[in-house]
This record gives C-alpha cells, sequence and structure tokens, in this order.
C-alpha cells in the first residue's frame, strides 16, 4: 500500500493520512474488486501502467467537499477588496480571480455572485476555475446542485440567482458566463495558466498535500499571483502560507494573506489595508474597561480579533488570561496554540494536546496538532491524530 501511496503523492502531492487512512484503504479495496484483483502489488502494475485507471482512482480518493458561499467572511472581504480597492486603482483594464481547486463550482460562481452583489462591472472581471477531476468539473458544467450544496441561513442569493428545478437548483446563466473552466494538476511539471492573477482562492487544498508538497504549490501560486494580489486560504493553512513567502492581509476571519514585502515580487506594493479591526492604543486598556458582565466572553472574542488583524502580541495576553480565569475550556487552549504556531513557538503544540485533553473531539485543534507534528518531522504521530480527525470531522448536512 505504501507504493501505491508514492505514486498518488508523486501525481497529486496527496498525503493519505490526510484524508483518513481508513478512507484511502476503502477506496483501494473498491477499485481492486471492480478488478478481481487480489494483492495490492497487482493494483499497484495496474495504476502504474494505466493512465485511465490512475485517473479513476485520484477521481475517488479526492475531496470534493464544498457548498456555496463557504466561508462567507472571505467573500465579503473579497467583495470588498476588488470594489473599492481594486476598481479605484484600475479605470481600465480586466480584474483576474482564479479559483483552485474548484471542485464542482460552488467556489467559483459564489466568487461571480459575490462581485455581481456588490455592483461590480461584469466586464470588468474574468474568473478562471481549475480542479483535478473531471467528474467535478462536469458537475459545474451542469451547474444543477442540490440542498447539500446551499447551508447555513443566509441563502438569500439562492433566490437572486437559481430557478427550481426538478433535479435541485439550476444556476442562472448569467453566472455561469463569468467562470472559464479548465481541468490541470496543480502540481503537474508544466502547468501554467499563461496570465497572473489579482486574486486567487486556493481554500482546503494545502491541508491534504505532502510537507514539501505545500512548498511547491505555493510556488507556483506565487508566481501565478501579481505583486500586489491576494491569496484566500483556509483557515488552516494560514501557518503554512506564512511560512512560505506570505504575509496575512489582517482580514478578520478572511484567510487572506499577501506576498512578503520584502519578497522582490512585491517591491512596488501598497501597505496592507485592515478592512475589519484598527489596532487600538492600548488593547488589554480598552477591555478592561468594558466592565465586568460575559468578562471571559469578551477576553476570547476579542483575543481572537486581535489574532485576525495580526496582533499576536496582545491576542496572547488576553488568552493567557483568559485560560487563567478559565481552565477548562479547550477554545482557550486551542487559540493559544493557533498563537504559539503562528509564533513558531515549540510550545503550540502543549496548547493543542491541552485542548484535545478537554475536548477529544475538537476537530481543528486534532488538525492543527497533526500539521504541527508533521512540520516537525513526528509522522507517526502526526498520521494517528489525522486519523482521529477523520472520525470526528463534522459531517456535511446529506449524510447526518
Amino acid at each position: 500500500m505504501q507504493r501505491i501511496e508514492a505514486i498518488l503523492r508523486k501525481e497529486i502531492g496527496l498525503n493519505a493520512a490526510s484524508i483518513g487512512l481508513s478512507v484511502f484503504e476503502r477506496v483501494l479495496r473498491l477499485r481492486m474488486k471492480l478488478h478481481n484483483l487480489n494483492n495490492t502489488e497487482e493494483y499497484q502494475t495496474l495504476l502504474a501502467n494505466s493512465s485511465g485507471e490512475l485517473d479513476a482512482f485520484i477521481e475517488a480518493i479526492v475531496v470534493t467537499e464544498t457548498w456555496f458561499m463557504r466561508g462567507r467572511e472571505a467573500f465579503a472581504a473579497f467583495a470588498e477588496l476588488a470594489l473599492n480597492d481594486w476598481l479605484s486603482r484600475n479605470s481600465v483594464g480586466l480584474m483576474r480571480v482564479l479559483s483552485l481547486p474548484c471542485s464542482s463550482g460552488e467556489e467559483p460562481f459564489s466568487i461571480a455572485m459575490a462581485l455581481l452583489d456588490a455592483g461590480f462591472p461584469v466586464e470588468r472581471f474574468a474568473i478562471d476555475a481549475v480542479d483535478i477531476s473531471a467528474n467535478a468539473l462536469a458537475r459545474a458544467s451542469n451547474a444543477i446542485y442540490g440542498n447539500n450544496s446551499f447551508r447555513g441561513k443566509h441563502l438569500e442569493f439562492r433566490d437572486r440567482y437559481f430557478v427550481k428545478v426538478d433535479d435541485g437548483y439550476a444556476l442562472s446563466p448569467d453566472v455561469q458566463r463569468c467562470v472559464a473552466f479548465r481541468r490541470d494538476n496543480l502540481l503537474r511539471g508544466g502547468f501554467s495558466l499563461g496570465v497572473r492573477y489579482d486574486f486567487i482562492f486556493c481554500r482546503n487544498l494545502l491541508i491534504y498535500l505532502e510537507r514539501a508538497m505545500q512548498g511547491v504549490a505555493l510556488e507556483k501560486i506565487r508566481s501565478m499571483l501579481l505583486p500586489d494580489g491576494v491569496l484566500f486560504v483556509g483557515p488552516a493553512e494560514m501557518p503554512i502560507v506564512t511560512e512560505c513567502g506570505f504575509v496575512s492581509a489582517r482580514i478578520s476571519h478572511a484567510g487572506a494573506s499577501r506576498l512578503k514585502p520584502s519578497s522582490p515580487e512585491s517591491g512596488n506594493r501598497r501597505s496592507n489595508r485592515r478592512l475589519a479591526l484598527p489596532k487600538p492604543q492600548n488593547p488589554v486598556h480598552e477591555i478592561e474597561s468594558q466592565g465586568e458582565p460575559d468578562k471571559a466572553v469578551s477576553l476570547l472574542v476579542i483575543a481572537r480579533q486581535f489574532a485576525d488583524a495580526g496582533l499576536i502580541a496582545e491576542a496572547s495576553e488576553l488568552c493567557e488570561r483568559h485560560i487563567k480565569e478559565n481552565e477548562t475550556c479547550a477554545e482557550g487552549y486551542y487559540l493559544m496554540g493557533l498563537l504559539r504556531d503562528a509564533g513558531k513557538d515549540a510550545g503550540a503544540i502543549i496548547y493543542y494536546r491541552k485542548a484535545i485533553y478537554l475536548q477529544p473531539n475538537h476537530h481543528e485543534a486534532l488538525v492543527h496538532a497533526a500539521l504541527w507534528l508533521e512540520k516537525n518531522g513526528d509522522v507517526i504521530r502526526a498520521d494517528a491524530f489525522k486519523r482521529r480527525a477523520e472520525r470526528v470531522r463534522p459531517k456535511p448536512l446529506d449524510e447526518k
């Protein structure tokens, strides 16, 4: 099985443990049964000699979990940057946006809807969307979505851009025309889209890649991002990108980053704009002045706000106070782990483990603990945490 994992690692950079070894083994058994094969050596030979079977295995193993407006804060921040920043600086020209991987289209179509809702001129933007999965791209081309693609309470966009049909909800052709889909593999040797982008969405890909492949992927993304462009990643991926030539864009809850100012790519870049939280002169004093009611909750909430704004020292001070006053709060230890992780402090794992001890099914703490251990060379324990995280991963609505 290790050799089959190696094939996938080479082709798509996949860390099999990141999706759960049980999932990997189940897909492997199903593919072997389909071909009437009794041992993994025979299947490995088939994979090595059949590009069709390799494609089929990748289709079965890749994670395509997604929904519209997933991570609403990212789309809100993106729309504001596009309208009030990019458009104000560019009286002519086309704003280019990339969604990679785009899965079955929910993310790039959400990007288009966010721009249309913001009043961004439709003739002034172009969205490219790339994924390795032919099946996912076929669903995107069909543009009819079931209930699982619509989650949460804020579904007003569905009334504006979708029509109810027998199979679900059909997306407006006006939105469909905003996105150009393409099948490709970011980690392919000759991968190139031939253009550079003002905004790149690459959310929840890096966490599934081997450590070395994370660097390869981000190097390619860096080459496609314009000097003053913005990269959006998943919340768990911010520590990865900040170690690979990016800095937080200091936009609350958005997972947004820019190229480091010292990078050759960013010589003429303007200073970062803060959309969510201005830096207070004396953050601790201001919080204390709010009064005693719900003080513990306020400390943790505002610590998160400071962390999202890039104020790590201030956030750490508040988080330490919260932990001292609430010794059994798993969320407080988890946040302190994130803060220590962002500062490349070896003590981060201590806080992640404390959060997991207090709340054994804390999915985010399990994921970050696994990433920390893998980053620091402890692959065996990292895999164990990943397996635990997979077992407690929140299920989509249609699986509940």
